[in-house]
């Protein structure tokens, strides 16, 4: 049972890590192109009409990005359904980006209001554990994978990645041979 339970772990776990990938990369930029607007009382008309919100209305403003992006995300589902898959998954995939930078964006700007709602911060606290947990669950195999790509790059012309190529080669011949003489 766990054999059959673990890929859905992983897959899991890298969604996890990815979502909050993105949401620490993509919402910074956000911020700095905001930032770069020239709209200065636009910008602090809607920063101020954020901060006389109460909690539960707040929480609804996260509800804006993700009912401007579903036409987006639906056209690009629809791309990959009538047969233009790489457009398809490019036009999906900016949607989530610029849904998940929109996300993080105002949850920084909400973010006080936000943690004033019981509920939300057993969420919120409930979501970093997993994130934590998706760490500590993906984070060795990625070391793993960092040393094998490491032992493939190492020395000269990969020479430990040829040693080990030659061992395996050497391995399977034997094995070929103890098979033959096994059967013959």
């Amino acid at each position: 049972m766990r054999r059959l339970v673990r890929p859905f772990i992983v897959i899991a776990a890298i969604i996890i890590l990815v979502e909050t990938w993105l949401w620490e990369r993509i919402g910074p930029q956000i911020r700095r192109v905001i930032d770069a607007l020239p709209f200065a009382r636009l910008k602090q008309a809607i920063h101020d009409g954020l901060e006389r919100l109460p909690p539960y209305a707040t929480l609804g403003v996260f509800i804006i990005p993700v009912l401007l992006l579903i036409p987006f995300k639906l056209t690009g589902l629809s791309l990959i359904g009538h047969g233009h898959v790489v457009l398809g998954c490019g036009v999906f995939l900016l949607a989530k980006v610029v849904g998940v930078g929109l996300e993080a964006f105002l949850f920084e700007a909400c973010k006080p209001k936000l943690l004033e709602i019981g509920w939300f911060v057993r969420v919120y606290d409930t979501w970093n554990r997993w994130v934590v947990w998706a760490h500590g669950y993906i984070d060795p195999v990625k070391k793993r994978l960092q040393a094998y790509t490491r032992l493939v790059r190492g020395g000269r012309s990969g020479r430990a990645f040829k040693l080990l190529m030659r061992f395996r080669r050497i391995q399977r011949e034997r094995a070929a041979e103890m098979a033959g003489a096994a059967g013959a």
